[in-house]
C-alpha cells in the first residue's frame, strides 16, 4: 500500500471514529489501531467495516480496535500526522487490571521477582558459611568469616530497602523518597531503641517497635510505599511546579515516615506476625500432611502464580524465628522435577526432546523448574504427575522430620547446607531432608520410566529445517506446546481467519523460533509480535498472546531486528510466560500465513502436543 494510500486510510479511520475530538489517545500494535474513544457510539463502526483497507472492528477492554493488518504502523505515523494527536504508550493504555487475587499475586511478583536472584546468592553462601564452620574448617571469630558473613547476611538484614526500591517501582511512586522512608524505620538510634526496650512516643502518642526494629521486615515497608504512592500526588497537587522538587520529597517524608512509626508499622507487624502464626498452627496440626500438600501442589501453584503468595509467609518466618519450614518442604517437589525429567531424556526417542530433557535436569536441579515443567514434564502429561507425586513423598518426609531451613532465596540442591542450624538450641534433621529430596527424585523418575508418557514423536530421523518443493512448502513450529484451531483463540479477527489461515498454539515453553529460513518484515516495539516472510514468499505473522501489546514490553526480550536474515529455529523473542499470565493475558499464540490466498490451501497435520522445530503446517500452491 502507497504512503498516499495510507494516509487517505489514516484520514478516514478519523473522520469515521469521530474526529480528533473524539479521541482520547491512541496505540497501535501488529495488525491493528487501538483508540481510546470518549464516546464509542459516535463512531460509524459498520462504515468502518466496510472500508476496503480495514479488515475488522473490535471492541473490547475499554479500546476501539480497527484491525488494519501488517501495514498498520504506516497507517499510525500517517494518523498522528494528519491528526496532531501524539499518541499514547500502551503502558499508559492498560486494560481490565484482572480480579483482586490476579491483582495481589501481580503486585507481590512485581516486587520480590527482581532481587530474588541476590536473595538465593547470599543465602547459598550463608549455608556453605554455616557447613564450614560445623566440619570445623573455619571459625567464626576469623576475620574472613566475619567479613563473609556480612556478604552473607547483610542484605537479609536490611532486606526493606531493596523492597522499597521495587515497591515503588510497582506503585509508581519515587524509589528514592521511598529508601528514605525505609531509612527512617531502619535507622540504627531507632533500632537501638527497639533493642534496649526504651519507650518512644511522636508528640506524646505512643511508638511501639518490635525488639529487633524494622530490620528484615516484609510487610510495614510495603504498606508504607503503598501510601507514599498517595501522599506523593497529593503533594505535587498543593507544591508549586518550581519548587516540586524540593517540596514533594519534603511533604512526603514529614507525613510518611511519623505515620510509618505510628500507625503502618505496628499495622504491618501485626498482618505478619498473624501470617506466621497462621502457617505456624496448619504446619503444627500436621506436619507430613502440611509437607504433603505443599510438596505436591507446588509446581500447580507455580504455574498458576500462586507461588508468589507464599514469598512473604516464607520471609516472615524467617525473619521472625530465623528459620523456615515451609521452603524446606519445596525442595523435594523441585527436585521431583529433575527425576521426572532424567526418566524423560532416558526413555524419549525423540533427539529434540532428549535434549530439553537433560536441560530441564540440569535447571531443576540448581531451581529452576519452568523450563522443565513447560518443556519437558507438563507437555508429556505423566512425568508430571510423576513429579507431584514424588514432591508429596518428599515433602511429607521432610515435614513429619521438622526439617528447617536458616537461608533465604531460591529452593535448589545448593539450599542443602540450609537446614544445618546456626541458631543456637535449634535442631534441624539435616538427614532427614537429604532423605526426602532423594526419595522425591527416585520416586518421580522411577514413575516416569514405568508410566511412561501420554505422546511421543520420534525424530531420530533428521529432517531438513524447511522442506520445500515446486508446489509445496513446510513450516516447522516456532512454539512448544498445545496446539489450538484458529476458531478457538479469543480474538474475532484472528478466529474469523481475517487476517488469513494457521494454527494457536498454547505455549509452554517461552521462546518463539523461525518457522522457517527468511527475513524478518516486521517486529514490535514491545516484541510481542512478529513478521517473517519466508525465502519461498510465505508472509507469516506470530503474535504472542492476546492484547499483550498494553504490557509495554515487559516480559519480553527481542533477540532480532527489523531486516534480520534468520533461519529456521532461530530464536526471535523470548516471553515470560508467568508474567503474562500474572497480568490477565491469555498466552495463546496465532501463526497466521498472511497472504493465504497466494495458495491453494494451507494444512495442518492434525498434532494436539508439538515441540518447535516439528512440522507445523503445510503450505500448497
Amino acid at each position: 500500500m502507497s504512503k498516499q494510500t495510507n494516509q487517505e486510510l489514516a484520514k478516514d479511520v478519523l473522520d469515521l471514529v469521530g474526529g480528533k475530538k473524539n479521541v482520547n489517545s491512541v496505540v497501535h500494535c501488529a495488525t491493528r489501531l487501538r483508540f481510546k474513544l470518549k464516546d464509542e457510539s459516535v463512531a460509524k463502526t459498520e462504515e468502518i467495516k466496510k472500508h476496503p483497507g480495514v479488515i475488522q472492528v473490535v471492541q473490547s477492554g475499554g479500546q476501539y480496535q480497527v484491525v488494519i493488518g501488517s501495514h498498520v504502523k504506516d497507517v499510525y505515523a500517517e494518523l498522528l500526522e494528519v491528526s496532531g494527536l501524539s499518541g499514547a504508550s500502551s503502558s499508559e493504555e492498560s486494560g481490565p487490571k484482572g480480579s483482586i487475587f490476579n491483582q495481589f499475586i501481580d503486585i507481590i511478583s512485581g516486587i520480590f521477582t527482581p532481587f530474588l536472584g541476590a536473595l538465593a546468592g547470599v543465602g547459598v553462601l550463608k549455608g556453605l558459611l554455616t557447613l564450614l564452620v560445623v566440619v570445623g574448617a573455619m571459625s567464626p571469630e576469623s576475620g574472613a568469616y566475619q567479613i563473609l558473613f556480612a556478604a552473607s547476611d547483610g542484605f537479609m538484614q536490611f532486606l526493606p530497602f531493596a523492597i522499597a526500591f521495587t515497591a515503588a517501582k510497582k506503585f509508581k511512586a519515587d524509589p528514592f523518597i521511598a529508601l528514605a522512608v525505609s531509612g527512617a524505620l531502619l535507622y540504627p538510634a531507632i533500632t537501638a531503641v527497639a533493642s534496649a526496650g526504651t519507650g518512644l512516643d511522636f508528640f506524646g502518642i505512643p511508638v511501639i517497635i518490635g525488639p529487633t526494629g524494622y530490620m528484615q521486615t516484609v510487610i510495614p515497608i510495603i504498606l508504607a510505599v503503598w501510601l507514599q504512592s498517595h501522599v506523593e500526588k497529593l503533594a505535587k497537587k498543593i507544591s508549586p511546579d518550581f519548587l516540586q522538587i524540593i517540596l514533594v520529597p519534603l511533604i512526603t517524608v514529614l507525613i510518611m515516615v511519623p505515620l510509618a512509626f505510628v500507625a503502618i508499622g505496628p499495622l504491618g507487624t501485626i498482618i505478619g506476625d498473624f501470617l506466621g502464626k497462621g502457617y505456624s498452627a496448619i504446619f503444627s496440626f500436621s506436619p507430613i500432611v502440611a509437607g504433603a500438600v505443599m510438596g505436591g501442589l507446588w509446581q500447580v501453584f507455580v504455574m498458576f502464580g500462586m507461588h508468589w503468595g507464599f514469598i512473604p509467609i516464607a520471609l516472615v518466618n524467617l525473619t521472625t524465628n530465623g528459620y523456615d519450614t515451609m521452603t524446606a518442604m519445596l525442595l523435594g517437589a523441585v527436585i521431583a522435577q529433575a527425576g521426572a525429567a532424567l526418566a524423560v531424556a532416558i526413555k524419549t526417542k525423540s533427539q529434540k526432546r532428549k535434549a530439553l530433557a537433560i536441560s530441564g535436569t540440569l535447571t531443576a536441579i540448581f531451581g529452576i523448574t519452568e523450563p522443565t515443567v513447560y518443556g519437558v514434564t507438563l507437555p508429556l502429561k505423566k512425568p508430571f504427575y510423576a513429579a507431584c507425586i514424588g514432591g508429596a513423598v518428599g515433602g511429607a518426609i521432610i515435614g513429619g522430620a521438622g526439617v528447617k531451613m536458616f537461608t533465604g532465596g531460591l529452593i535448589s540442591l545448593l539450599s542443602i547446607p540450609g537446614f544445618i542450624s546456626n541458631i543456637e538450641g535449634v535442631e534441624s534433621n539435616v538427614v532427614m531432608g537429604i532423605i526426602g529430596t532423594v526419595v522425591a527424585f527416585a520416586i518421580a523418575f522411577v514413575l516416569t520410566l514405568v508410566l511412561g508418557f501420554d505422546t511421543e514423536a520420534d525424530e531420530s530421523a533428521e529432517t531438513p529445517s524447511t522442506t520445500s518443493t515446486k508446489n509445496r512448502e513446510t513450516l516447522k513450529s516456532p512454539l512448544t506446546g498445545k496446539i489450538v484451531p484458529m476458531t478457538e483463540v479469543p480474538d474475532e479477527v484472528f478466529a474469523s481467519g481475517a487476517l488469513g489461515k494457521g494454527l494457536a498454539v498454547e505455549p509452554t515453553i517461552g521462546e518463539l523460533r523461525a518457522p522457517a529460513d527468511g527475513e524478518i518484515a516486521t517486529i514490535f516495539p514491545t516484541g510481542h509480535a512478529v513478521g517473517l516472510t519466508t525465502d519461498n514468499g510465505a508472509e507469516i505473522l506470530m503474535h504472542i498472546g492476546m492484547d499483550t501489546v498494553e504490557l509495554d514490553g515487559a516480559g519480553f526480550e527481542k533477540m532480532v531486528k527489523q531486516g534480520d536474515k534468520v533461519k529456521a529455529g532461530d530464536l526471535l523473542v523470548k516471553f515470560d510466560i508467568e508474567k503474562i499470565k500474572a497480568a490477565g493475558k491469555p498466552t495463546i499464540t496465532p501463526i497466521v500465513v498472511t497472504n493465504s490466498a497466494d495458495y491453494l490451501d494451507v494444512l495442518d497435520l492434525n498434532q494436539e502436543e508439538i515441540i518447535d522445530g516439528e512440522d507445523f503446517l503445510t503450505l500448497v500452491r
